[in-house]
């Protein structure tokens, strides 16, 4: 099954893929102009992978995030199935991984990483 997840922040979403057995890609995050946009370019990335769950970074210590996060899965136009996944501490696991190992920008490579940690988590959980 191709799973993708999305971290979905206020400026940048990250993306992550897992077409095959467990090997999860990040992929460019979508940097948010506005929700409209953000959710077109979800559904956009959606279609061209042919993905067929997407797996949703939802963050158990922030209600406000949380109301964000629902807002936005309803923007989407999901014709397949969605799932909540614990994303805490994910973008602070991320950016430790990445330390050194390239100059830090806001270009999303942060987001990306922890899309790619929360479907790693999500993969794991259902392996057990």
């Amino acid at each position: 099954m191709k799973l993708a997840c999305i971290d979905v922040g206020l400026k940048r979403i990250g993306i992550a893929i897992c077409l095959t057995s467990d090997i999860v890609t990040p992929q460019s995050a979508i940097l948010r102009k506005n929700r409209n946009q953000a959710s077109n370019d979800v559904n956009t990335f959606l279609k061209e992978w042919e993905i067929e769950k997407l797996i949703v970074g939802y963050p158990s210590s922030s209600e406000d995030m949380q109301k964000r996060i629902n807002h936005f899965i309803n923007l989407l136009d999901l014709k397949i199935p969605y799932e909540l996944c614990e994303e805490n501490m994910s973008s602070i696991e991320a950016e430790n991984l990445i330390k050194g190992d390239i100059k830090y920008k806001r270009d999303g490579r942060v987001d990306s990483i922890a899309a790619k940690i929360i479907l790693e988590r999500y993969l794991a959980k259902r392996g057990k």
